[in-house]
């Protein structure tokens, strides 16, 4: 079908993005009401500022959006369980004849966890594909946009606690996985990562998405999870991970440019050890839109990712009441590709 996922740093059409609804991600008091409201808030309008922007938002959260949102910002209306767009819509596409298609993943909690409910935001890939105008391609393949990280040139990074997930895709094995990214969004070599950040194993994570972990910032050049401090968990997995990356390449043969990032100097919130991570950034038209943490380390990430982006003003939010909810940044935004 000659389909291919464009990288996040190529030009957008726009952003698309979903508003906390009744749950988890929103919470319980007016104070969590209000901070979901405006951590969201505050990516939607600060990507406005670059491109354009559609959040979806559940019927029952319309008046609230409209008081937190910016004028500039289209607001579409379809039942929600939650708000991690990221995962519950499409991976848009490009052909070489000039098409746009949305890949429909099936989405199913994260692999059917008993905390997760799914029922409305598996009908959101192909509701966005739809009012996106592209061309849907279905899958029967279990992913999330969260578990993929792409160059836009063939190469992409999963790891194996996602895709052979027997919550997710019982009895597929990495052929299986291989063959179906090749048929959807391009994929010519498959580089497959152990597993994610040790938060995110646990069980209100994903179970190791990619995109906390590793970025491809340009062809050749990968952006990675650095924790340097020997007393959290993830200290070992990046390590594992910076090891295994050294020894691949991408879909062109080139060795990686490895550039580590530093994790926040932060290591435990009230629930442990925190899974934190300035790889969870946005790079729009124009811009990056980083995570913060109110952090030693903040400055020092956001100069990794000047660099690394070049040309674009890196625009720091703090993340962290986006983390507490179980993502970050990367999770609650999606590129559509501006058509070849």
């Amino acid at each position: 079908m000659g389909w291919r996922m464009p990288a996040e740093r190529e030009p957008h059409e726009r952003t698309w993005m979903a508003y906390p609804s009744e749950g988890y991600s929103l919470g319980d008091t007016a104070e969590e009401h209000h901070e979901a409201r405006s951590a969201w808030a505050a990516v939607a309008n600060a990507i406005a500022e670059f491109e354009p922007v559609t959040v979806v938002v559940d019927p029952a959260q319309v008046n609230a959006a409209v008081r937190y949102l910016s004028g500039a910002i289209e607001i579409v209306e379809a039942p929600l369980n939650d708000a991690w767009m990221r995962d519950i819509g499409p991976t848009f596409v490009v052909s070489d004849d000039g098409r746009v298609g949305g890949v429909d993943w099936v989405f199913n909690g994260w692999g059917a966890q008993d905390w997760a409910h799914w029922d409305r935001d598996s009908k959101i890939g192909a509701f966005v594909a739809e009012r996106a105008g592209v061309e849907l391609i279905d899958s029967r393949l279990v992913n999330e946009g969260g578990g993929i990280q792409v160059d836009g040139e063939g190469t992409v990074l999963v790891t194996e606690t996602v895709q052979l997930d027997p919550g997710r895709n019982p009895g597929l094995g990495k052929a299986d996985v291989e063959a179906e990214l090749a048929r959807t969004i391009g994929a010519t070599t498959v580089i497959w990562l152990p597993r994610g950040l040790a938060r995110d194993q646990e069980r209100f994570g994903t179970r190791g998405h990619v995109d906390i972990v590793a970025a491809i910032a340009s062809p050749g050049v990968l952006l990675v999870h650095d924790q340097r401090s020997p007393q959290h968990p993830d200290h070992a997995v990046s390590r594992e991970i910076i090891e295994l990356l050294s020894a691949t390449t991408d879909a062109a043969g080139r060795p990686w440019q490895i550039v580590p990032v530093p994790a926040p100097a932060t290591l435990t919130d009230a629930e442990g050890f925190v899974d934190y991570s300035y790889l969870n950034h946005y790079v729009a038209n124009g811009a990056v839109i980083a995570c913060a943490f109110g952090d030693e380390n903040d400055a020092e990430a956001a100069a990794v990712l000047a660099d690394a982006y070049p040309g674009r003003q890196v625009i720091s939010i703090d993340a962290r009441p986006i983390f507490e909810r179980g993502g970050g940044i990367h999770c609650i935004t999606q590129n559509q590709p501006s058509a070849p």
